[in-house]
């Protein structure tokens, strides 16, 4: 490493940060959206005369427009830039939300949700694509942790905030809480257009960063490779089995996520019997532990387990297998013990997610990511669509109208031991 590298190297902070910190705030943006629909899910269902299969499909049917937005965004990612293909992902899932608040029957909140699925399905690609563009290797786990924890942190804080509007601010009605979040959207497009650079070498012409940190980034990154007009096909990483067996892995892990995420209001307010502003808390309650276990994933992964990502992978896998089984046990009362579990479960849930997202920039040449994250992605979630909506199925109806998800967390505890026999044959070593 050279002298500059090293300087630079030492610095506590340097624009690729504050590019970390943009693509991670607007992230939080999409999240609001997102997340609060699943939040108000029980009291839309009310409100709309909703079936627990209909409801499935709801929150089934979003993933589905998602997965086939991550093909066309992999691609613009890696054709037209992050930042563009961002700034029309913003644009779209900022108005379906406003519009949500209008929502009057199955069909129209159907239409609407793939819609959102369609404008949200073009921004995670292109933040993945951007990390890779900017942080060396010896950083990409940190990175990837790091901005995994928008998946916990909005989750966190998304529903205290949105079911206190709806409680003190809206009088318990949840539809004009879609019309406030139509400002953090257009605030988010505002950042994007001040301070995103698709590459360093942008950031260096304007003078917003040192040729130290260039020299860092491309030391690793390989940005030499753009100067001189190399170029990756697909074949480099659709030829190789260990992209499978990340496909699979990542397929479960938002199989998991999302099933939870999805239908964790649902199963608070009627397997619990809590109210609005109670639910509020407890849905939050798993996400508060995940932030800290998504980045806590990606700095072992570099810290302690040299970049094998596929033990934290495996550790994660392994906790959420008794977890997950208990926690759809927990007797109706028992706050102390349903607490527990859902610390827990955000825990070995989130744990894996840095180093799950780092594999792809580890393994393939950066020319390459946005399109195998994209593939990688488009599949996984078609994981997040089979979830939900085979939890509306498993889900028991009982004579009080109550619920049991007792064989909904059995199944997504099966899947987790799946996951963690498939963990241990990753191999992170890079190609091409």
């Amino acid at each position: 490493m050279n002298t500059s590298t090293g300087t630079a190297s030492k610095k506590l902070w340097g624009y690729r940060w504050t590019i970390l910190f943009v693509i991670w705030l607007l992230y939080i943006i999409n999240y609001f959206d997102r997340i609060s629909v699943l939040i108000f899910l029980p009291f839309i269902q009310k409100d709309l005369n909703l079936t627990p299969v209909e409801v499935g499909w709801l929150g089934s049917i979003f993933f589905l427009g998602y997965a086939v937005a991550q093909l066309s965004s992999g691609f613009l990612a890696d054709r037209i830039g992050p930042k563009k293909t961002m700034n029309i992902a913003i644009w779209v899932f900022t108005a379906i939300t406003f519009l949500t608040g209008f929502v009057r029957n199955f069909y129209h909140f159907i239409a609407l949700r793939i819609g959102l699925a369609l404008g949200e399905g073009h921004h995670y690609v292109p933040a993945v694509r951007t990390i890779a563009n900017w942080f060396p290797r010896s950083e990409k786990g940190r990175a990837n942790g790091y901005f995994t924890t928008t998946w916990a942190i909005g989750p966190a804080v998304i529903p205290i905030v949105v079911t206190w509007l709806s409680a003190d601010v809206f009088g318990g009605e949840w539809r004009p809480v879609f019309f406030v979040l139509a400002i953090p959207g257009l605030i988010g497009v505002f950042i994007l257009w001040r301070y995103m650079a698709d590459t360093p070498g942008e950031m260096l012409k304007k003078g917003k960063m040192s040729h130290d940190e260039y020299n860092l980034i491309t030391s690793s990154v390989g940005e030499e490779s753009e100067l001189n007009a190399k170029t990756f096909s697909t074949q480099i990483f659709l030829m190789d089995f260990q992209f499978y067996l990340f496909t699979v892995n990542f397929f479960i892990l938002l199989m998991i996520y999302w099933g939870m995420t999805t239908w964790i209001s649902t199963f608070l307010v009627k397997q619990h019997g809590m109210d609005l502003k109670t639910m509020g808390f407890f849905a939050a309650v798993p996400y508060l532990v995940a932030g800290f276990a998504m980045w806590f994933g990606g700095y072992c992964a570099d810290k302690f387990f040299q970049g094998r990502m596929k033990v934290v992978s495996m550790i994660g896998f392994l906790g959420c297998i008794p977890v997950l089984y208990l926690l759809g046990k927990v007797p109706k009362g028992d706050t102390g013990q349903l607490l527990l579990c859902l610390v827990l479960g955000g825990f070995f849930v989130n744990f894996p997610w840095g180093a799950m997202q780092a594999f792809p920039s580890l393994r393939y040449p950066k020319e390459v990511v946005g399109r195998a994250m994209g593939i990688t992605n488009g599949v996984g979630q078609f994981g997040s669509f089979v979830s939900p909506l085979l939890a509306g199925y498993l889900v028991v109806v009982m004579p009080d109208n109550a619920y049991d998800f007792g064989s909904v967390f059995l199944f997504w505890s099966i899947l987790a031991f799946i996951a963690a026999v498939f963990a241990c044959c990753l191999k992170e070593k890079p190609i091409g």
